[in-house]
């Protein structure tokens, strides 16, 4: 491995979703940019949807990663709101698989895990981790904070056993 990978990372959301782009070579991070594309929540959910697709539409061709991680979605008490989540998550995943991406799938659990060494941690522990990871990473919002958490996670997981096996299959 002799260039540097493009990792996406996304934090689907309806409100807002985060983006976060990182490159790996071998075992070094560096930070690229992130960013939240914000959708209306005045508007139609369907419009809503739109522009979460045409704003991560737009962050893939302009940063051009060769390589895509999503959060999964964890189901909370409000079946209306999770059916929402869903409906974006869809989105984030969809946009990156039309652009040609390999999509990784990570339980919010294993972010942490990765990022701040337990599964069970507060966001503000993931955006101090993110800092010390990446001190030149700059985020605008939490959700880019945590995209770039998920795109961190990705990095050091993506040449793992288990990774190389799914990608042949």
């Amino acid at each position: 491995m002799d260039h540097a990978i493009r990792i996406i990372g996304i934090d689907p959301g309806l409100r807002r979703t985060g983006w976060g782009i990182v490159e790996t070579l071998g075992n070094s991070l560096r930070f690229v940019a992130a960013g939240t594309v914000k959708s209306d929540d005045k508007a139609p959910l369907a419009l809503r949807l739109c522009q979460i697709h045409d704003g991560l539409s737009a962050v893939i061709r302009a940063q051009v990663p060769a390589e895509a991680a999503v959060e999964t979605t964890f189901v909370n008490k409000d079946a209306v709101a999770t059916l929402k989540l869903g409906q974006a998550r869809g989105i984030a995943m969809l946009v990156p698989a039309l652009a040609g991406l390999a999509v990784a799938e990570y339980a919010p659990n294993a972010v942490k895990k990765t990022v701040i060494g337990v599964g069970h941690g507060d966001k503000r522990q993931i955006h101090i981790m993110v800092k010390v990871l990446m001190p030149k990473a700059v985020f605008d919002s939490e959700h880019a904070a945590d995209a770039l958490a998920i795109a961190i996670c990705h990095a050091h997981h993506r040449q793992s056993p288990a990774a190389r096996l799914a990608a042949m299959a």
